[in-house]
């Protein structure tokens, strides 16, 4: 049994490693941090927690965290990196679920985030959090950077491709769809359900902070620096990734895609290759750490096209975590990760 903290514990991805560690047999949560709630019990924010979990918010407290085994970080960027380093000193494991460890360039961090880094010396140490390429590196690891949900999708869904140089890697498209809880809770006009319904939009076509993060994961595949377009789209939905993902082959074997993406994610346990003619659906995936893939050849043209779908606030970041940790600490990977989808 490990003892473990969560600091940021009143966001989405907050309130879901909650939900997925207190059912978690290996697992004790002991610290739950959040400045504006402390004191407050967490299920009283939380209803949903009410006989799961007796604790109060407290404030990340350095001392308080460094009793735990593993400590997640379920805050805004630029907050982990000032709290990681005095944490991995004292032996406590680093979960950071965002952006702060994830891009190696720290210049480029700094162009996209808007910031200087407090701790541009442990990026290298950090290990990014994307099981289906790292697994041996993750179990190794002291600090961990779970990748982000546009970026999850979107390299699970390219990487069989990839790694077998079946596409032309300078011209990749990912037209990407998200529900408004990629946003986070914090209150803003262009969340509000009148502000989103029956309404659909791309956003941040010039540039989304994410596309370093996809086209550094692409590029350490490729061996060589990928060209990538990403759009990045607002749908009515509370929930869920959808990615349809677009590439040109220079080598074609459409009637062994199917083959291929099977077969190598056939040790996945949570990658789930759809049979041929059968689409994703974001609501297969809501509330699970599963990913779903289809990948057909439209017209039998030259291009391939990949939908990939995951759970925004599960598979794309607190159940990812979560994988993370059962790795790092020995556990057996899909522990505290068997919910199914809900459905409808």
């Amino acid at each position: 049994m490990i003892q473990a903290g969560i600091v940021g514990g009143t966001g989405y991805t907050g309130v879901e490693l909650l939900r997925l560690l207190v059912l978690h047999r290996d697992v004790e949560i002991t610290v739950v941090t959040s400045r504006s709630d402390d004191g407050l019990r967490v299920d009283a924010l939380y209803p949903n927690l009410r006989g799961q979990l007796d604790l109060c918010f407290t404030k990340p407290e350095l001392e308080t965290l460094a009793n735990c085994d593993v400590v997640f970080f379920a805050t805004p960027n630029g907050t982990a990196m000032k709290m990681a380093e005095a944490l991995l000193t004292r032996g406590v494991k680093v979960i950071d679920l965002s952006a702060d460890f994830r891009i190696t360039d720290v210049a480029e961090w700094s162009k996209w985030y808007g910031m200087e880094h407090a701790c541009p010396d442990l990026i290298k140490d950090a290990v990014y959090g994307l099981p289906e390429i790292n697994r041996s590196k993750i179990a190794q690891a002291n600090l961990i950077a779970c990748p982000g949900c546009y970026p999850t999708a979107t390299q699970l869904g390219f990487l069989p491709l990839i790694e077998n140089n079946l596409i032309d890697t300078q011209h990749l498209i990912a037209d990407v769809k998200s529900g408004v809880s990629g946003a986070g809770r914090s209150a803003q006009v262009s969340a509000l359900m009148s502000e989103t319904g029956e309404s659909f939009k791309a956003y941040a076509a010039a540039g989304h902070r994410h596309l370093p993060e996809i086209k550094q994961g692409l590029s350490a595949v490729a061996k060589k620096e990928v060209g990538l377009t990403f759009v990045p789209h607002l749908v009515p939905m509370i929930r869920g990734i959808h990615a349809t993902l677009y590439a040109t082959f220079i080598n074609k074997d459409a009637q062994g895609l199917q083959t291929l993406y099977e077969q190598r994610y056939a040790d996945e346990p949570f990658v789930d290759v759809l049979p041929t003619g059968v689409h994703p659906d974001t609501r297969n995936v809501r509330g699970s750490n599963h990913c779903q893939i289809a990948v057909l050849t439209p017209q039998e043209s030259d291009t391939v096209v990949v939908l990939s779908v995951i759970d925004n606030l599960v598979k794309g970041a607190a159940g990812q975590a979560v994988q993370n940790m059962n790795l790092m600490f020995g556990f057996n990977e899909t522990q505290g990760l068997q919910t199914i989808a809900l459905y409808p």
